[in-house]
């Protein structure tokens, strides 16, 4: 069987003209999908299938049963990830933080929480990807290498994307990449500004300073020589249609949310002269939705907290790295995430030690050291459901073949059952 426009749920670009082919219930062959779609489809079926308590496996009813017991039993329980399940499960996700007065963050608080703090004090000038893909002439890629963390990315909407008004594709546009050091990206670009680790913030200040016909009394900002700023500058102002991509090169440098917030003054006082937008580089394939989703139901984007019955938000007190860190969760739920292997190793040690619940197709680090595993579906392989794009565009994923295990949705409200209001 031979099933079309399949969205692959690996990352932010959410390609959704995947061909996927299935025989027998397995899936034999997959088109258009770069090398990471490809293995995550071409692998599903080797991803294991019953839970375990405490490294022993056990019947679905049990498992579930530790797991409610677990998150009863804690006075200060942390839900975290969310980025690479559907929106309905992220929903049940809020529904159990809010039954349980716990603390729910997504992957945003470690990857793109500065872009949403500087948006929310700056506001911001965006698009979607088909406007991009259809109008931009200047593409800019800042602290970001999507040639090789969003393969698809310059084919499908900004380098090479054939539109309306770029029918040549690259030859309709000029790309420039901003970054620490040369890249599989940089490769590719017209032009590249290599930037002194850390300097963000005074090249964005140097250029809007620049856009206001202030001189600066400098030759470099940030080692970047000012002429070739001032060049840059002039290409932003007398382009028909630009854009900037950023991604945690520019996040997760000293300035953060700081240098999102100058970022984006940029952008919006070159809409003076011109057409200009700017879009982060989200990573999983759910990343947006989980900031849509809690900010629909919460008003906030990201580290909720719902200790006093209703949603508080503050990045540092609620954000699960400094939860972690403090020691102050007493228990853990980590959905679609894998922690352990990227959190600081304060935070990782304490998720150690404390009773942690897993939701994950695979067995990760994470996995190994939690006390109830429960192994669910792949929304987009083995479950539908809805994810946002990294424009915050939603599509509905598809569900290629069938699964043995439940979904999270189907999971969160088992446990949710158990608690009771």
């Amino acid at each position: 069987m031979r099933i079309e426009n399949v969205v692959c749920p690996f990352c932010g670009c959410l390609c959704d003209d995947i061909v996927v082919e299935v025989e027998d219930n397995r899936i034999t062959a997959v088109k258009k999908a770069c090398a990471n779609g490809r293995s995550l489809f071409l692998n599903a079926h080797t991803q294991v299938a019953q839970p375990t308590v405490d490294g022993e496996e056990v019947k679905w009813p049990q498992a579930i049963d530790a797991a409610a017991r677990i998150l009863t039993d804690a006075a200060y329980p942390l839900i975290y990830g969310l980025s690479s399940t559907a929106s309905k499960a992220q929903r049940k996700a809020i529904a159990l933080a809010d039954l349980l007065g716990a603390t729910i963050d997504s992957t945003s608080s470690v990857c793109h929480g500065p872009t949403t703090i500087g948006i929310q004090s700056q506001g911001e000038p965006t698009c979607t990807l088909g406007e991009i893909k259809h109008r931009a002439d200047l593409v800019i890629f800042w602290g970001c290498n999507p040639a090789e963390a969003h393969v698809r990315h310059f084919a499908r909407y900004s380098v090479s994307a054939r539109g309306k008004l770029t029918p040549q594709g690259r030859r309709d546009r000029t790309v420039v990449v901003v970054d620490v050091r040369p890249t599989a990206s940089s490769e590719k670009a017209d032009i590249f500004l290599q930037v002194r680790s850390g300097s963000d913030y005074e090249v964005l200040t140097a250029l809007r300073a620049l856009l206001k016909g202030e001189a600066l009394d400098v030759t470099e900002v940030g080692g970047v020589n000012v002429t070739q700023l001032a060049d840059l500058l002039e290409r932003m102002k007398s382009c028909r249609f630009g854009v900037i991509f950023f991604g945690m090169g520019v996040t997760q440098t000293g300035g953060k949310y700081l240098n999102i917030t100058e970022l984006l003054a940029l952008v919006a006082e070159l809409n003076a002269h011109t057409r200009f937008t700017t879009m982060a580089m989200r990573g999983h394939g759910n990343v947006a939705g989980a900031d849509c989703t809690l900010t629909w139901q919460t008003g906030y984007p990201f580290a909720v907290n719902f200790a006093r019955g209703y949603p508080q938000y503050n990045p540092g007190e609620f954000t699960a790295v400094d939860v972690l860190a403090r020691q102050e969760a007493d228990a853990a739920l980590i959905i679609a995430s894998d922690p352990v292997a990227h959190f600081p190793r304060q935070a990782a040690q304490w998720l150690s030690q404390i009773p942690t619940i897993v939701l994950d197709p695979e067995v990760n680090l994470t996995a190994r050291i939690a006390r109830v595993v429960l192994p669910t579906a792949t929304y987009g392989v083995s479950a539908a459901g809805t994810a946002y794009r990294m424009d915050n565009v939603p599509l509905p994923l598809k569900k290629v073949v069938d699964s043995p295990r439940p979904t999270d949705e189907e999971v969160l409200s088992e446990i949710i059952s158990r608690i009771g209001p």
